[in-house]
Order: C-alpha cells, then sequence, then structure tokens
C-alpha cells in the first residue's frame, strides 16, 4: 500500500459517511418487516447526497468553512478565477485605495501565465488561496488523483512566489466527496463562502453591489471575481460596482479584515528563502 493510500485509509469518517452507514443499517432492519420500507430511507438518502454538495457551507463530505463570528463587525473580500493581466491590477489599485485587504483564490494555470500579477497581490500584502489548477468545469467528477494533481500543480506554481497557500476553494462551488481524500492527504482546509451576488464569473455584474449590500452580515465572506467581464459591461462598470460596494460596507458600519482574521485560520505560508518568481 503506498503512501497516499495509507493517508487516505486513516481519514476520519465525514458526516456523509457515517449517515450513509446509518441509513444502510436502518434500511435493512426495515426489510426484515417489510422490504418495501427499506426503499424510502435509502431514496431519501440518495436525494441528500445528490442536493447538498450544492450547499457550498453545510459540511457534509468534508470540513467546510465559509463565515466568520456573527457577533463581529468584520466581512473578508475574496475573488476568484484569476489573476487576470487587466482587471486583477485594477482590483488591486481600488483596494489600495480605499485601504482594504482581500484574499485571491488563484488557479495554477493563470498563476503560471501570469505571474508578475501574482507578485502584484502579494506585494500589495494580500493574501492568496488554491483555486485548482485549470479550474474544469466539471472538476467535481475528477478521479482523486486527478483532483489531487490539480491542487499539487497549482501549489508548485505558487512556491515559485515563495508561499504555499494551506486554503482550497472547490470550483463552481461545487462539494464533491471526491474532494474529501485530497484535501486531507494534502493538509488542506477548504473555505467556501456566505454570500455571493450571483455573478456567473462577472458576466453578469450590473447591480453586483446593491445584490450584496442588501444581505451582507456580520462574518461574511464574500465572493467576487477578478476575470474580464463581457464587452458590454466592460471593466468600468465592475469598478464601479466594487467601488459601491466597498463604500456600502463602510456605511453599514462592517470593517474588512484579512480572510485568516475573520476566519481565525491560516490561509497561506511564507516559504523560507523565497522572495518572488525570479
Amino acid at each position: 500500500m503506498s503512501t497516499t493510500d495509507t493517508a487516505f485509509c486513516t481519514r476520519p469518517w465525514s458526516v456523509a459517511e457515517w449517515i450513509g452507514a446509518g441509513t444502510l443499517i436502518g434500511a435493512a432492519a426495515l426489510a426484515l418487516f417489510d422490504p418495501g420500507w427499506s426503499v424510502y430511507p435509502l431514496a431519501a438518502l440518495v436525494v441528500l447526497y445528490c442536493v447538498l454538495p450544492f450547499f457550498p457551507a453545510v459540511s457534509f463530505y468534508f470540513p467546510v468553512i465559509s463565515r466568520g463570528q456573527a457577533d463581529r463587525a468584520t466581512v473578508s473580500l475574496t475573488f476568484d478565477d484569476g489573476p487576470d493581466p487587466v482587471v486583477t491590477p485594477l482590483v488591486l489599485e481600488l483596494l489600495a485605495r480605499h485601504g482594504v485587504p482581500a484574499t485571491f483564490f488563484v488557479t495554477g494555470q493563470r498563476a503560471h501565465q501570469y505571474p508578475q500579477v501574482i507578485d502584484a497581490i502579494l506585494a500589495a500584502g494580500h493574501l492568496i488561496g488554491n483555486h485548482s489548477y485549470g479550474h474544469g468545469w466539471f472538476i467535481m467528477f475528477y478521479p482523486s488523483k486527478k483532483l489531487e494533481d490539480e491542487i499539487r500543480r497549482t501549489e508548485e506554481c505558487l512556491k515559485k512566489h515563495g508561499i504555499r497557500p494551506v486554503v482550497f476553494r472547490p470550483p463552481v462551488g461545487i462539494l464533491s466527496p471526491r474532494y474529501a481524500d485530497v484535501l486531507y492527504q494534502t493538509g488542506l482546509t477548504a473555505v467556501t463562502f456566505s454570500r455571493r451576488a450571483r455573478d456567473m464569473g462577472n458576466r453578469r455584474i450590473r447591480g453586483l453591489a446593491r445584490t450584496l449590500l442588501k444581505k451582507i452580515r456580520c462574518g461574511d465572506v464574500i465572493l467576487l471575481h477578478d476575470v474580464v467581464p463581457r464587452p458590454e459591461t466592460g471593466t468600468g462598470l465592475l469598478q464601479e460596482e466594487l467601488a459601491a460596494l466597498l463604500d456600502g460596507i463602510k456605511e453599514k458600519g462592517l470593517r474588512i479584515v484579512p480572510l485568516d482574521e475573520l476566519l481565525g485560520v491560516d490561509v497561506m505560508h511564507r516559504l523560507e528563502g523565497k522572495t518572488g518568481s525570479t
């Protein structure tokens, strides 16, 4: 048995596995009285397994952190799917102007393409998380070994910048059970979000600030994107919406803090002897 196999075998059972085992035992017991009765708990289990992956705050298949403490007037900004050579610098400029921090969940592929943008994010004092290598739309169906490769390749790209993210955000926000073993093996913490504008990756950004500000609460982890919007909206509208969001958060009496401060967990580690991509 390989080292990886051993690690996977020693992972604690998830809530999904405990519920699954209990349901199977219950269904078997019901079948002793009437085989037809066993269908109901099994059907309910299938529905549960199919629905809960779409709830990014639920620790069903593996532990997930999605928000901070609700008794503190703080929130955190997170940006997914970058870095982008056009949008990310605009976002960094806006964050600097407002004096607020953010966490960028980057893909390894884009980090490899635009290393200078990664350096700019770090130079500005922001944090970086792992968002897989290629951000495949059907990544939730990848086998465990391929998922681990997605994470490891991103780690290798970011190692050149002197960092190792220790948090991972599943692409598309779907919590596939296939991540459970991989996250345990790689030692990463799954961090999702509690507030999003459903902007479809900046494809629908008009009214983004208004949508978010209606529902933002203490402790929220806010999901945004630093990728190019549709041509008909452009980066100008994105900047306007983000600026309105930052102003609105301040007006609500909320303070934007780094993600590690909000959640009380490490987001990334600095590697000794590494200072950048050179």
